[in-house]
């Protein structure tokens, strides 16, 4: 299982960005720089720029995984803790190793709240709830590879969607193939940046820097994630289901 890197870097390090452009075809041979663009901006690493000193990209770490404590009441109708452990789902993308789901709760519909439901996450994962459903997770995003970084052999951009669809069932259908990255999905997804930084990007390249403890509020729309960064970045967020107007 992999363990995050949530080591503080500097603010005033030079953050600047080669946005390469990014094809969604198939990648061999001497277009490996552009498989790796089109997987960084699929799950938010910055796409590959040249570093006067490459910085060492780490995706594992020196801290064990966060662990979430879940609630419950006894027979007796007093609150306890049911489990205080790493959550039983997490998903790492082999695709781009270093990215990593942890899915820690999700509900449909209006929770009955008696204190004896079954931890959820025991029964799987998805990558949005229906309407009026929840899903609280986080994701470690890898950093931003240095250069030369070549992503595992035989790794396209589809067979990545494929592998993300599989393990988070149905993630991969939400992303677009012509704008690799961007994504949509019918909910309104409340975001926070544990540690590390993030940029997020809408429509017409329009964007904003995120840094830790910075929040986000997506309402449903089109948008992608790249970390800029040669360390991980850790987000939480809190999806609620919805519908289209």
């Amino acid at each position: 299982m992999s363990r995050l890197s949530w080591r503080w870097w500097s603010r005033n390090k030079n953050k600047s960005l080669d946005d390469a452009g990014l094809s969604s075809e198939r990648f061999e041979g001497g277009d490996r720089r552009h498989l790796l663009q089109a997987l960084s901006a699929l799950v938010g690493g910055g796409a590959l720029a040249v570093m006067s000193e490459p910085a060492k990209a780490r995706d594992a770490s020196d801290l064990p995984a966060p662990k979430r404590a879940l609630t419950g009441r006894d027979e007796t109708g007093k609150s306890v803790f049911k489990s205080f452990d790493v959550t039983p789902k997490v998903v790492e993308i082999d695709s781009n190793p270093g990215l990593t789901f942890y899915e820690l709760y999700m509900t449909e519909g209006v929770p009955r709240l008696t204190g004896f439901e079954p931890d959820p996450m025991l029964e799987g994962t998805k990558a949005f709830p229906g309407p009026g459903g929840t899903m609280f997770r986080l994701i470690s995003y890898p950093p931003k590879r240095p250069e030369g970084w070549k992503p595992p052999p035989g790794v396209t951009f589809e067979n990545a969607l494929k592998e993300m669809s599989e393990k988070v069932p149905g993630m991969g259908d939400h992303f677009e193939r012509g704008a690799p990255g961007m994504h949509t999905s019918d909910s309104i997804d409340y975001g926070v940046v544990v540690r590390g930084e993030m940029t997020l990007e809408l429509d017409d390249g329009q964007k904003v820097h995120l840094r830790q403890g910075d929040c986000i509020v997506q309402n449903g729309t089109r948008h992608r994630w790249r970390n800029l960064l040669p360390e991980p970045c850790l987000m939480a967020f809190i999806s609620f289901g919805g519908k289209r107007g």
